[in-house]
């Protein structure tokens, strides 16, 4: 059983990342998967999914009668279902912190997604949550080194020897699609959640100091859409940065051959960088912004910048607008470097962690 308290829809990586994987765990694992009520219409690969009943409530002063209700629903689930494996998506989401104390003798797993460890890193509540969370696990299962530091660091080391580095992955397509073109005025993507880690202000402002006059396409929804939108026509570039909404996977997959580059601009910590390692998987190079666990997911095929630096991310551009070569050379380097990461070896690493931990539960 697990699952995460947002829509069930494809509206962000996490609950994306958690289709393509559950479905590669079947038929080893049968899977129950929580969410709330989604628009409907997405065909996800989960066997079973159960709505949440309580009232989705953030952090603050409802943030602990929401999980308390999240635990009820969970308890009564377990009772019934009696599944053999708890997995808590998130380490400081309501729902994994229900998991985590509805969990009894059933073992659990917990999984690091990135913004609940930048959650815990700002907040108190969800430092405490994480606490909590890792405290009830069996393991914790991490994408990087650079997640552990962080997990651990947040836990003064007491937890140390529970937490497992399980690479991430996605749907590897048979082959690139994209085709590098020589056209020396880029049109560059960005493409992915808008809020204020992944730093979309960087790549609007970086437009305004280019040499050439480059054009940028911005994909997504989030928190941040307002004030993205309102810096754009601050900076007169309505001309030139254009803002479409959240695309499914296999639509903005399709949309990769317009482009030329995609821009990852993330500040402080990611966990994987799905939106970018998709576009490698397809010939397209990657601009981003240099943190530890990007630097070795994204490999040869990108190209880095000093996170949040508007001028260096600008400068990144400019040179490679006027060196096609090094573009196509990127572009074979991405495509190459996303093989690396292909969703069944994440299945099989999760699953050999997944059995290891029921057996132990048995002995």
């Amino acid at each position: 059983m697990t699952g995460i308290d947002l829509p069930l829809e494809p509206s962000c990586g996490s609950t994306i990342w958690c289709n393509d994987l559950y479905q590669r765990l079947a038929p080893d694992f049968r899977t129950t998967f929580l969410a709330l009520p989604g628009a409907g219409g997405w065909q996800h690969s989960f066997e079973e999914t159960i709505d949440l009943t309580a009232a989705k409530r953030p952090y603050g002063p409802d943030f602990a009668q929401y999980a308390e209700e999240l635990t009820a629903e969970v308890e009564r689930l377990v009772r019934d279902r009696r599944p053999d494996l708890l997995h808590a998506q998130h380490l400081g989401f309501g729902l994994a912190l229900a998991f985590a104390r509805a969990a009894g003798s059933v073992p659990l797993i917990s999984i690091a997604h990135g913004t609940d460890v930048i959650a815990a890193a700002e907040n108190e509540q969800a430092r405490d949550a994480l606490l909590e969370i890792v405290a009830a696990s069996t393991a914790v299962a991490v994408p990087n080194a650079a997640m552990a530091d962080r997990v651990n660091a947040l836990t003064q080391g007491k937890f140390n020897d529970r937490l497992i580095t399980v690479p991430w992955g996605i749907p590897v397509p048979a082959h690139p699609t994209v085709r590098p073109s020589n056209r020396w005025r880029l049109h560059l993507l960005h493409a992915g959640r808008l809020d204020p880690n992944k730093s979309t202000i960087t790549a609007i402002e970086a437009m305004a100091l280019t040499a050439d006059e480059h054009h940028l396409t911005i994909i997504g929804s989030g928190s941040e859409l307002p004030s993205l939108t309102a810096r754009t026509i601050d900076l007169d570039l309505g001309h030139r940065i254009r803002f479409e909404p959240f695309l499914p996977r296999e639509e903005l997959w399709q949309r990769f051959t317009d482009f030329d580059m995609f821009l990852f601009t993330t500040k402080h910590l990611e966990a994987f960088g799905l939106a970018a390692v998709e576009a490698q998987a397809h010939g397209l190079p990657v601009i981003y912004g240099d943190l530890p666990g990007l630097r070795h997911t994204l490999g040869a095929g990108a190209l880095a910048y000093q996170p949040g630096n508007a001028a260096a991310l600008a400068e990144c551009i400019d040179h490679l607008a006027h060196d096609a070569e090094l573009r196509r050379t990127l572009g074979t380097a991405a495509a190459d470097s996303a093989r690396r990461h292909d969703i069944g070896t994440t299945a099989a690493h999760l699953g050999d962690l997944s059995k290891t931990v029921m057996g132990a539960a048995h002995v």
